[in-house]
C-alpha cells in the first residue's frame, strides 16, 4: 500500500516556480506530496518528434537517401539546399595537388578541409588518400562545394539530409 507524505522544501517550491510560471508556480497554503508508490515512465519524445530510431541508426545512408558526387580537377557544387547533411566518402590527391571543401554564403567562402601534402611533396607519384565523414548545416543561400587542383586527384562521396533547418528528422 502506498503511504502519502508532505514535503516541506524551500528548493523543491523554488524549482517548481521556476519550471512552472504559468501553473503560478507554489502556491502558499498547498502542500507539495509525494507517494512511495512506484509509478512507470514512458518516454515517447523520440516518437512524438517523428523519429523511432535510434540517434547512430537515424544517420544511416540508404540507397534512396543519398545523393553521390565527385569533383576532378575543379570545383562542383555538392548540396545547396538547408538543412543538415551528412557527407561521407574519400579523397585521393596526389604529390603537389590539393582538394578541399569549402562553405560559401554567396558572398565569402570558407575552406573546412583540405587535402594535401603540403609544400615537401616532391615526387609525383606519392598519394594520399584521406576518409571523412561529417555533417554540415546550410542556410538559405549557402552551399558547399567540393574541388581538386588535378585531373589525378579525387574527392567524391555522397550526400543525404538528416534534418530539415528546424532540426526535424528525416529518416533514410
Amino acid at each position: 500500500m502506498a503511504q502519502e507524505f508532505t514535503i516541506k522544501s524551500e528548493a523543491i517550491e523554488s524549482k517548481i516556480n521556476q519550471l512552472l510560471p504559468t501553473q503560478g508556480g507554489f502556491q502558499p497554503g498547498v502542500d507539495f506530496s509525494a507517494s512511495t508508490m512506484v509509478i512507470p515512465i514512458v518516454d515517447l519524445t523520440e516518437t512524438a518528434e517523428g523519429s523511432s530510431l535510434r540517434q547512430d541508426l537515424q544517420s544511416a545512408l540508404s540507397h534512396a537517401t543519398v545523393t553521390a558526387f565527385e569533383a576532378n580537377n575543379g570545383t562542383v557544387t555538392v548540396i545547396n539546399t538547408t538543412g543538415y547533411f551528412r557527407v561521407t566518402g574519400t579523397a585521393r590527391i596526389f604529390s603537389n595537388n590539393t582538394g578541399s571543401f569549402d562553405l560559401t554564403d554567396g558572398f565569402t567562402s570558407k575552406e573546412l578541409f583540405e587535402f594535401g601534402f603540403g609544400a615537401n611533396a616532391s615526387a609525383a607519384t606519392q598519394m594520399t588518400q584521406y576518409l571523412f565523414d561529417f555533417i554540415v548545416k546550410l542556410e538559405a543561400g549557402d552551399s558547399l562545394s567540393a574541388k581538386t587542383s588535378a585531373l589525378a586527384s579525387y574527392v567524391g562521396g555522397t550526400t543525404r539530409q538528416v534534418a530539415d533547418l528546424s532540426g526535424n528528422l528525416v529518416n533514410p
